[in-house]
């Protein structure tokens, strides 16, 4: 407890710490002679091999910069804290955080002393990873530089990086599933009678609040790992089906890493970080899906009547801390202004402030604890994950390590075992605290413990890696020969043979509604058992076959209301019948006006009580909830009001009868307007994509399906197919910017050249070597 308060105690002498730290790290950057040689395949994606990790490090952050330079150099200024500074504070980042807000909250996450602890606590390894990263990077700035910046970064703001700048945005990457979701109450929090210009705008809470809600739709995921008894070969197979933002600091990147002897693995990985996060090696296959577990906990803190910056704990008044951060601030004429502004934290972590939610009035403050601020163990997890022989090395490096943040695991081997691991940071609080320490008002959405009696902080097993979390062995975990299967669920039905239940709420709650992705999953699974093994092309349907299934659920209810007399509304609702009868109950390209009926119809219906004809039965969550009670008046009123609306807002938007769903969710790529399948997974659509409405009554994808792999073995090793839906570079110039997403846009899957004879027998095979020091790379194209 005594380490995370030190984090919101800092002072400005810890300056020279890091600014001590930063000149070692440049110093054993320049002295190093990394060599990498980087050979490209088709749609760009690169293959970095090097003797050793400081080159290989180097050839992931050149080829990177190559791709994405003004989409890393934007992240940079976002997680030092420097938006206001060069942006001015009234705009937004690309995740619609005002600036002011986001640059106290990073100035806040990444102080000297916290940057420089985790810093030090890397293995040579990843220092070795990080540091010859940010000279790669550095080395492609430089090249680009002398030939002119591409035009969305062509400012004061892109400049060379260190290895400090890598550890500022793994640690943005960490509070993802924390305290990151909080940004404007943390920025704002100030104590009563001073709230002046503390509370923020309505309108930024309301955007936060709805930011909270779509995290794990823009963060969620599909997995399914299939076992020797379902197998085509005997051997595992590996769906994965991350749904990760498009744009911005989570937007996956694609890549095979190679030190001879050493390390041979392919997969995605998130900006900056100089390792595969999901990905396949010579034996192995694995994936993550966003968990339900709580990274976090609110307490709620009873403050001192004589001082509301003071609370109790056990009868004790405790001084909060006050940790001064100061943001440049671009003014209205262009002169750059410091202004600070006090954080407050408790032994349990920052205040934070959320009008009509958390406020902080003379009674209670509330503070947030983040188990995966003290975790400085996740790039040395998926190194060792990435370097994994065997699939109980990878489960061992999870347990000795527990570095994984806020997703489960999903792997197999080539020896037909499949297994799910739901081994994160989570929080060590168990069911009899919950119901000692928690305001049941609060619910389980967000658990929040009474801050003031002490024995209701996070309790400490001498077998977790980190003080307050878990210990390995207490989380949920299954090995099968079957099958094991999660999309964004609890770990209660991974697979329904042997239910994973008993555990503490904040691990994995039971007896709940499954989402529809997993119950669309676990029917395909029973419809493909009864017509024999799985096979690539069945791992491959699932996402691209665009099935609606709550459409199964639901349509025959629908037209049998279109069926009846429809009253009074009849010519509105004949209109939205007919395009529904007609509708093939997919999101494909082809899908007609019906599909964009159905969307605004159940999301109206949501909010109507008791629509279901079959309501939720915990022995039976397969399959209920399903079919609507139009018989009820309430439900078929409802349905009623939200057909008109749905014919309303179909001819507000300029849809024809004959509009299809390519002529409405797109995504664009410079001047190149590209249609894009799937729609939104509460709808059991398994190629989950998530858009927002754009221009002309058009909806621009925003996060989704991201990488995609299918991974099978044979004797020989891994053969993938897959693609990254929206291309490997961010760079509209780029050649690679759209070329994947046209073959997403059109259902194509590439093979994922991983052996040395299929990266050189690649009809586009390029190679380029670079050596440290130099001022150009040798090519050499073959």
């Amino acid at each position: 407890m005594s380490g995370q308060l030190s984090r919101f105690c800092l002072a400005g002498v810890l300056l020279g710490v890091s600014l001590g730290l930063s000149t070692v790290v440049s110093a054993r950057g320049e002295a190093g002679q990394a060599t990498a040689e980087i050979r490209r395949t088709s749609f760009g994606v690169p293959h970095i091999r090097a003797q050793d990790e400081r080159g290989l490090g180097y050839g992931i952050g050149y080829a990177y910069a190559q791709d994405n330079l003004c989409l890393l150099a934007n992240e940079i200024v976002t997680v030092n804290g420097q938006r206001s500074r060069y942006f001015g504070p009234e705009q937004v980042t690309v995740e619609q955080r005002e600036n002011r807000a986001s640059d106290v909250f990073f100035a806040w996450l990444n102080t000297p002393r916290a940057v420089s602890g985790f810093w030090q606590a890397q293995t040579p390894q990843v220092q070795q990873l990080v540091e010859g990263y940010a000279a790669g990077y550095n080395r492609a700035l430089a090249e680009r530089k002398a030939k002119g910046l591409p035009e969305q970064c062509a400012s004061e703001w892109v400049r060379p990086i260190t290895a400090l700048d890598i550890v500022k945005l793994t640690r943005r990457l960490l509070v993802e599933g924390g305290v990151g979701q909080f940004t404007e109450a943390l920025a704002g929090a100030q104590p009563p009678k001073a709230t002046a210009d503390a509370r923020g705008s309505a309108s930024g809470f309301a955007i936060a609040a709805q930011r909270q809600q779509r995290f794990a739709l823009e963060r969620g995921s599909n997995a399914l790992a299939i076992g020797s008894e379902r197998s085509f070969n005997g051997r595992g197979m590996l769906l994965a089906n991350p749904h990760f933002p498009w744009v911005g600091g989570m937007r996956f990147y694609q890549m095979h890493l190679t030190i001879p002897g050493k390390l041979d693995v392919m997969g995605a990985a998130l900006p900056g970080l100089p390792v595969i996060n999901i990905g396949f090696s010579r034996h192995l296959a694995w994936t993550h899906t966003v968990d339900t577990s709580k990274h976090f906990t609110l307490y709620r803190l009873q403050l001192d009547p004589k001082d509301p910056t003071r609370y109790l704990v056990d009868g004790k008044s405790v001084a909060m801390s006050q940790q001064t951060v100061t943001v440049d601030i671009k003014q209205a004429d262009g002169q750059v202004k410091p202004v600070s502004r006090v954080v407050y934290g408790s032994q349990f972590g920052p205040i934070v402030q959320w009008p009509g939610k958390l406020d902080w009035d003379n009674r209670f403050a509330y503070s947030l604890r983040d188990a995966n601020l003290e975790n400085d163990r996740v790039l040395a997890q998926w190194y060792a994950m990435n370097r994994a022989v065997t699939l109980k090395d990878l489960q061992d490096s999870v347990h000795r390590i527990q570095g994984i943040p806020w997703v489960n695991t999903l792997a197999v081997d080539d020896q037909g075992q499949s297994l799910y691991m739901n081994v994160s940071v989570v929080p060590n609080v168990d069911a009899g605290k919950l119901a000692r320490c928690s305001d049941p008002r609060a619910g389980l959405r967000l658990i929040v413990l009474d801050g003031s009696r002490g024995e209701c902080a996070w309790d400490v097993d001498p077998k977790a890696v980190q003080k307050g979390t878990y210990a390995a062995d207490k989380l949920p975990q299954l090995l099968r020969r079957d099958y094991v299967q999660n999309s964004n669920d609890s770990a209660w039905m991974v697979n329904p043979s042997q239910p994973l239940s008993g555990y503490s709420p904040v691990i994995s709650q039971q007896d709940l509604p499954l989402g529809l992705r997993a119950r669309f999953a676990l029917d395909r699974l029973g419809q493909l058992a009864k017509a024999g093994p799985v096979t690539v092309s069945d791992l491959q349907g699932m996402v691209m076959d665009d099935r609606v299934y709550l459409a199964d659920q639901v349509m025959p209810d629908l037209l049998a209301f279109c069926a009846a007399k429809l009253g009074p509304d009849a010519p509105a609702l004949t209109q939205a019948c007919s395009q529904l009868k007609a509708w093939d109950r997919t999101a494909s390209l082809d899908s007609g006006v019906g599909f964009v009926h159905f969307q605004h119809i159940m999301q109206a219906l949501q909010a109507a009580p008791g629509i279901w004809r079959v309501a939720f039965d915990p022995n039976d969550p397969q399959h209920t909830p399903r079919g609507l009670a139009i018989e009820a008046s309430p439900v078929a009123d409802a349905l009623r009001q939200a057909m008109v609306a749905s014919v309303q807002a179909v001819d507000a938007a300029g849809l024809q009868a004959d509009s299809q769903w390519r002529d409405v969710q797109v995504t664009r790529s410079g001047d190149r307007r590209i249609p894009i399948h799937g729609g939104p997974g509460e709808l059991g659509i398994y190629n989950a994509i998530q858009s927002m409405p754009g221009a002309n009554g058009q909806r621009e994808v925003v996060s989704g399906t991201s990488y995609l792999q299918v991974v099978t073995f044979d004797g020989n090793g891994p053969n993938a197919q897959g693609l990254l839906a929206f291309s490997l570079s961010s760079d509209p110039s780029s050649p690679y910017s759209a070329d994947q997403t046209q073959a997403f846009s059109k259902g194509q899957l590439s093979v994922l050249p991983f052996s040395e004879q299929q990266i050189k027998a690649d009809p586009h095979y390029q190679a380029q070597t670079i050596h440290e020091g130099e001022q150009a790379g040798r090519v050499a194209t073959q």
